[in-house]
């Protein structure tokens, strides 16, 4: 069963866009969602994309030569808006129609790739807004279940052999190559899937932000099904 009491002290709820981008995070609060009931058919969207690699981005000029049905053009509407919604907050929203993310196999031991419970990064203070319209959504740890991967000790020693020099510049070498910002969920730590429809603000791990950076992570595909997300 969920952690209620952990998803809780995570997650706030909002009831529009400004107050989606005004609420602060605080506390161990570092996920902050615009609950909604989207109408529409967005699976029509994606059915109009030619998929010829496993992502293909989706600008708004091509969205709107699409010729869609009466559920396909509300759909639509709400891409539309959401883009200009973002864009006035200053944002630079991408809307990515996904087969299937890039699997990192270049550490057997420590895969990197977005499939894999981490943490968002910034040289300047920004946080993450992301939406799925279709298919499975990305997926939210509480950081109470959760353990940084580079902490774990059998996962440390394969780091210390792959790095090759001793203890000097180790740490430097860990944040490189984004090592420092994969987690591992606990035993019995339960993930809260963002859903469909919801608009989502995550904390970043920056250098003024007073809380926690939000821990997520990619969904991994059901039956091939395709995934419709605006991230940014």
């Amino acid at each position: 069963m969920m952690n209620l009491s952990s998803s809780r002290n995570q997650i706030k709820c909002v009831a529009n866009f400004q107050d989606l981008i005004s609420t602060p995070f605080n506390g161990d609060v570092n996920a902050i969602s615009w609950k909604r009931e989207l109408v529409g058919d967005f699976s029509e969207i994606v059915k109009e994309v030619e998929l010829n690699g496993n992502i293909v981005e989706l600008n708004q000029d091509e969205l709107r030569a699409f010729k869609l049905s009466e559920q396909g053009q509300l759909a639509r509407e709400i891409l539309l808006n959401d883009f200009e919604l973002l864009k006035a907050h200053g944002a630079s929203p991408v809307l990515n129609v996904i087969k299937y993310y890039e699997r990192d196999d270049a550490y057997p031991f420590f895969p990197t790739d977005v499939y894999s419970f981490h943490v968002d990064r910034a040289a300047i203070p920004t946080d993450t807004f992301l939406c799925t319209y279709q298919g499975e959504s990305s997926q939210i740890l509480p950081n109470s279940e959760a353990i940084q991967k580079i902490l774990i000790p059998e996962i440390r020693t394969e780091l210390k052999k792959l790095y090759g020099f001793g203890d000097e510049g180790f740490n430097e070498f860990l944040t490189e190559y984004f090592f420092d910002l994969h987690y591992q969920a606990m035993p019995g730590a339960q993930t809260v899937a963002l859903g469909q429809g919801h608009f989502w603000k995550l904390a970043v791990d920056h250098s003024e932000s007073l809380v926690s950076p939000c821990i997520h992570r990619a969904p991994k595909e059901i039956n091939d099904q395709i995934r419709l997300l605006m991230i940014c």
